[in-house]
């Protein structure tokens, strides 16, 4: 029997691909916000990963917290006393994130150098998922609460904040650890600031010195950004649709608001530092203590 097969009009064809684009449309949004989604809760689980390293170093080192950066020992690369266990070898000077990997197994270089502190991060657990480019040691994605919980820079043969007892800090759950961290391109306008550069020193490039994270209230005796002179603030960045991950002493990790982290920025973009603002900033989820603290000062 001859069956006679009715094709699609030009209207009932053209009825299909207006309902096809139309889901297409309505899925791609949901999709892409999955994607994002799905980059946070990465972020996140590597973050809280090496923040147990932070607690096991404290152990390890009679209940100091690690120093966001070891001091510098006389004699730069060629002196002993600057090379740190990392895990799988010695380094030199280490930033923070690298010394509690090694904690939990979780090497951050493969090869660690004694004669090199600008190498790239080889594990994959040291990679934000938002900014997986950001892998350079010194212009890294995450930032520490280096002026609370450990400042080994030394002024006038003075330590700014270490060692830190542990200890001391009296809410984990409300202290941050680390976060993600726009480095001293905070302290510039939004439209003023330059893309990310793996082995650059510009202070207005996303990511400059990202490894330290100054808390959301200076002074202007506190310490800032890469510690030299004239160098501006550094802050979180809102990479993630808008917010910040951060880790908090406790271990846990959340994303929250630059403003829930107690940061304010002003009409330009640029994180207010010591500048007047409607709202101040405040340090209470960066002291240790749960309170408006003031950062240690410079030792004069």
């Amino acid at each position: 029997m001859l069956v006679c097969r009715r094709a699609f009009n030009l209207i009932e064809l053209l009825v299909v691909v207006a309902i096809i684009t139309l889901l297409i449309s309505i899925l791609i949004p949901s999709l892409s916000a999955a994607r994002q989604q799905s980059k946070t809760v990465v972020c996140i689980s590597n973050l809280r990963q090496l923040a147990h390293g932070w607690h096991a170093y404290a152990d390890e080192y009679r209940d100091t917290s690690v120093p966001g950066v070891y001091p510098k020992a006389p004699g730069g690369t060629s002196n002993p006393a600057n090379w740190y266990q990392v895990g799988n070898g010695r380094k030199y000077r280490p930033r923070w994130i690298a010394t509690v990997g090694r904690f939990v197994g979780l090497f951050a270089f493969d090869r660690p150098s004694t004669s090199d502190d600008r190498q790239d991060y080889d594990g994959r657990a040291y990679q934000c998922p938002e900014a997986d480019d950001w892998m350079d040691e010194r212009n890294h994605a995450w930032g520490y609460n280096y002026q609370f919980l450990g400042n080994a820079r030394r002024t006038n043969g003075r330590y700014h904040n270490f060692p830190v007892n542990r200890s001391r800090i009296r809410s984990f759950a409300s202290t941050v650890l680390g976060a993600d961290s726009m480095g001293t391109a905070a302290g510039f306008a939004a439209l003023e600031r330059k893309p990310y550069n793996n082995n650059g020193t510009g202070y207005g490039e996303l990511g400059n010195h990202a490894w330290s994270l100054d808390p959301p209230r200076l002074t202007e005796t506190s310490d800032r950004g890469s510690g030299d002179a004239g160098s501006p603030r550094t802050a979180v960045d809102p990479r993630h649709r808008g917010k910040v991950n951060a880790v908090f002493c406790d271990g846990h990790g959340d994303a929250l608001s630059i403003k829930a982290l107690g940061y304010r920025t002003l009409t330009d973009g640029k994180y207010a530092d010591t500048e007047a603002v409607e709202e101040a900033p405040t340090n209470t989820l960066f002291s240790g203590t749960a309170e408006d603290d003031d950062p240690p000062p410079v030792p004069r």
